[in-house]
């Protein structure tokens, strides 16, 4: 395995010495070193040709040192010459993220605005989760191959380790939903590009430890879970042996699964017990693509050729049970209906000279068609609640992520999942997503806890699995597959 060592780069810059003491006109810092043979990558901040100014690059130390990375030319404060002054940073810190975004396929120019620095806890590990994003992307688009494979690995897993998952839930707070989902856009882009060339090297479905990036929180009776996962790295359950065309592979790949789960929570002091009630505030997945609509239509089959969600399944358990007394949830909803109603009449007219004499005839036919194609379920395990989405086949009544549509079907115009996100009866938003909202999903799950937990902090895990699914929608084709992914979230509430 590669030796990395990356390092604290906050406090390796908060340390640096005053320019005027700078013996040479650069200062390095080693990121990452393959190994004693090959050439590292580094971290250099030197001076431009005014003094005043500064820049920072990543740098792969070769023979002839190839720039990666350059940021912004930026000032030290005037009073040390130093870069521990909060506008230096915090200039730094928005250089890393706007240049994150423009690796994604939306180019237009981010705002970025944050409140003092000294009002945001952690802000060092923000500073160094962002930079080490930077740094995972440069080295996925601009590292020579001989340097890539090596640092990308370590790197990963740094971004994947306990701090920075802790940093990047900071991160998206200060972000915002908006600049939150262009990030993980740029950054599963990265990803899905880095996954296509591990598996044109290796030749099979390559698959690397870094499927999902996911976060949870609790506050003002709410539960929130986010989550963001390149289609491409999800498991494959299902799929059948008419291989995808390379244009709709290009199309399948460049994907991605974004998830939000959003549960309130109240607690209710009862007499003799404490009563726990949750209820759905909102479901919604959704399937967006990472790059534009312009390379879509020239190397892919287009935009509107796309996994959609065929089910959910959720899972609320609290973690320690002993105080548990009971779990009640809600009745499922009813099984999808099909209601088809015909109606035939007869009619026409006739008139011949005697008056006395006539026909009428006419013929019509009227077909109408109520369609309900989720179902809804909630079971018990043990403490644990199950709630689970299921889309259903309208012409069979199968579960669609278990399932395959017949060759015919693939081909009938008048299917539902042809022309699905424009249709009247598509069972999808028109972006491809769904929604299922407290109005319609409002049955609540209550756990009953003794009365000894009052003034305690429970925890409680969300978990559970998503399944996409492809079938063609205008796209002549046979390929259909299905994917999947599962997480695993806590959250907390307090009994009071």
């Amino acid at each position: 395995m590669a030796n990395c060592r990356v390092l604290d780069v906050f406090s390796w810059i908060q340390k640096l010495p005053s320019i005027s003491e700078w013996k040479t006109s650069s200062i390095s810092l080693t990121l990452c070193s393959v190994n004693s043979s090959q050439p590292s990558l580094n971290l250099t901040i030197a001076k431009n040709h005014h003094p005043s100014k500064l820049t920072l690059s990543m740098v792969a130390d070769f023979n002839i040192p190839i720039t990666l990375w350059t940021s912004k030319p930026f000032k030290p404060s005037t009073r040390t010459m130093k870069l521990t002054d909060e506008e230096t940073i915090s200039n730094l810190l928005v250089n890393f993220i706007e240049d994150i975004l423009h690796y994604g396929s939306n180019k237009n120019s981010p705002f970025i605005k944050f409140p003092r620095l000294d009002s945001i806890s952690n802000f060092s590990d923000i500073f160094n989760l962002a930079f080490l994003t930077l740094l995972f992307l440069v080295c996925i688009y601009e590292a020579p191959s001989d340097l890539r494979s090596g640092c990308l690995i370590t790197i990963k897993n740094h971004l994947a380790g306990c701090q920075s998952r802790q940093a990047s839930k900071l991160l998206m707070k200060l972000l915002g939903s908006n600049l939150e989902e262009q990030w993980m856009r740029s950054v599963n882009l990265a990803i899905t590009n880095w996954i296509v060339e591990l598996h044109e090297a290796h030749h099979s479905t390559f698959r690397t430890p870094s499927p999902l990036f996911s976060y949870a929180f609790s506050t003002f009776g709410l539960w929130k879970v986010q989550l963001y996962c390149p289609v491409i790295n999800m498991d494959l359950v299902n799929a059948n042996n008419h291989p995808a065309d390379e244009r709709l592979q290009f199309s399948l790949k460049y994907q991605q699964l974004e998830g939000v789960l959003q549960f309130n929570y109240k607690v209710i002091i009862k007499e003799k017990w404490v009563e726990i009630v949750v209820n759905i505030d909102n479901i919604r997945c959704d399937v967006f693509k990472l790059v534009d609509d312009t390379l879509m239509r020239e190397r892919g089959a287009g935009a509107a050729e796309k996994h959609f969600p065929s089910r959910i399944s959720l899972q609320l358990t609290p973690t320690l049970q002993h105080q548990v007394l009971s779990v009640s949830v809600g009745k499922s909803s009813e099984n999808p209906r099909i209601e088809i109603g015909v109606e035939k009449s007869i009619e026409a007219s006739f008139e011949p000279p005697n008056p006395y004499l006539g026909l009428n005839v006419s013929a019509g036919e009227s077909t109408t068609v109520s369609l309900k194609p989720w179902k809804f379920e909630e079971s018990v395990y043990g403490y644990s609640a199950n709630l689970n989405w299921l889309l259903h086949d309208s012409m069979d009544g199968k579960e669609v992520f278990s399932s395959k549509p017949s060759k015919v079907a693939l081909f009938n115009p008048k299917s539902w999942f042809r022309d699905r996100y424009s249709s009247a009866y598509r069972p999808f938003t028109r972006q491809g997503g769904v929604i299922f909202a407290r109005d319609e999903y409002g049955e609540s799950v209550c756990w009953k806890v003794d009365k000894g937990a009052m003034g305690k902090t429970m925890e409680w895990e969300i978990s559970g699995w998503m399944w996409l699914t492809y079938w063609p929608n205008k796209y002549k084709t046979f390929y259909h597959e299905t994917r999947r992914l599962e997480f695993r979230e806590t959250v907390h509430l307090k009994i009071a």
